[in-house]
């Protein structure tokens, strides 16, 4: 994770920086437009996964699995899916209206975007923090995040992809194998 991270240099940081403007924007100011954006960021931040982490880096990792194919695939497949819906305009994120989903919603986006801050506590160095848009676990979280924002007009083909991704790789490969445990956010997110 350390060489993806150093080998990336600054791409996370763009990812990161763009994924904060573009969700708090959508947040503060729901609408057809910051929906548009929250798209685009998606699919390119799905594409970057797809490619660069499972096409590349896990390859390397793990060596040449077909595991690594199929959920770099699944990865390019959720981004086509969220360019669709560019034309589509089929759904819609917004912050619910009031109440404890509202609240929910805001907590679930501080810890999405706290993963590399959990990371530094963890004791990471920054070329091994994960950060959303340019790694697999916190884009998932944050697609699983904003998916919700867009009940009952969810693409449930890409919620169920992503769930199908997040829970049974999060507790039995992120957290035990590879000692990933600020995907406990993920795996919260997911329960």
């Amino acid at each position: 994770m350390a060489a993806y991270g150093a080998g990336i240099m600054p791409a996370q940081f763009v990812f990161y920086v763009a994924g904060i403007l573009c969700v708090g924007w959508l947040l503060l100011n729901p609408g057809r437009i910051t929906s548009l954006l929250a798209k685009l960021y998606l699919s390119l931040a799905f594409t970057w996964n797809g490619v660069a982490f499972y096409f590349t880096l896990a390859r390397g990792m793990a060596g040449d699995s077909y595991g690594n194919y199929v959920i770099g695939s699944v990865f390019m497949f959720v981004s086509v899916l969220f360019v669709v819906d560019l034309f589509r305009q089929r759904m819609r994120f917004s912050l619910p209206a009031f109440g404890w989903r509202r609240h929910a919603t805001w907590v679930l986006t501080l810890l999405v975007f706290g993963y590399p801050l959990f990371g530094r506590a963890l004791g990471r160095d920054v070329t091994s923090l994960l950060f959303p848009g340019a790694f697999p676990c916190p884009t998932t979280a944050l697609g699983l995040l904003l998916l919700t924002t867009a009940l009952p007009q969810v693409d449930r083909t890409i919620y169920v992809l992503l769930l199908l991704c997040a829970i049974p790789f999060t507790p039995f490969v992120q957290i035990a194998r590879h000692g990933v445990y600020e995907d406990v956010i993920l795996l919260g997110r997911c329960l």
